[in-house]
């Protein structure tokens, strides 16, 4: 029998601005059994976050004490705060064949690309740079001089994209998320991943439905 191997690890990140959060979002309302991995992070919360399902927020002191007993997957400081993935959470859905996304700034995605091999890393970007710009200004949430320190750290960001798998660019939310579940599908029909499954380990031949 063709059994249920274990969850695909889907990492997603971008510059600031480029929509990855609305993607996610948008993703998991049409693909409830995939499950989202929420972080950790020492930065305040934002009007309508919660504990728990945005983030796992800790103070500095709190987070550096996971830090030291190696409670992370991955951890980055980014714009003078700490966001960082718990290890136990997302390896125990693996184990259950759950499919887990990751969220995360492109300096934790880099740090789960040297610890892991599994990974599926995407990154999303801007169908502009201006347009970049225009949604972060439209959030309403940065400074002058905060907006100008993530536009230019966006065009430093862009350049990572080299590290990863594959890249959607966001213009239409709709599009970008039909492209992210065919990246998806066509990842859990690579042989190196389904092989183990197939094999019959009684009879230890390929299962003739894959040649239906």
């Amino acid at each position: 029998m063709i059994t249920k191997g274990r969850g695909l690890l889907i990492v997603i990140s971008g510059p600031s601005g480029a929509g990855k959060g609305t993607i996610c979002k948008r993703f998991m309302e049409k693909n409830e059994d995939v499950t989202l991995s929420v972080s950790a992070t020492t930065r305040a919360p934002r009007v309508g976050e919660v504990e728990g399902i945005n983030y796992f927020f800790m103070s500095k002191e709190q987070f550096e004490e996971k830090i030291e007993s190696n409670d992370f997957l991955e951890y980055a400081e980014v714009y003078d705060n700490y966001y960082g993935t718990p290890k136990s959470n997302v390896e125990e859905m693996l184990e259950d064949g759950k499919d887990v996304i990751l969220e995360i700034d492109i300096q934790g995605a880099l740090k789960v690309k040297e610890n892991t091999r599994e990974g599926v890393f995407v990154f999303i970007l801007p169908p502009s740079m201006e347009e970049l710009k225009q949604r972060i200004i439209n959030r309403g949430t940065e400074t002058q001089e905060s907006l100008m320190k993530r536009f230019k750290s966006a065009y430093k960001e862009i350049n990572f994209i080299s590290k990863y798998n594959y890249a959607v660019v966001n213009d239409k939310v709709e599009i970008a998320v039909e492209k992210l579940e065919a990246i998806i599908s066509a990842e859990k029909c690579r042989v190196d991943r389904i092989k183990d499954s197939i094999l019959d380990s009684k009879e230890g031949i390929i299962h003739e439905q894959l040649y239906d």
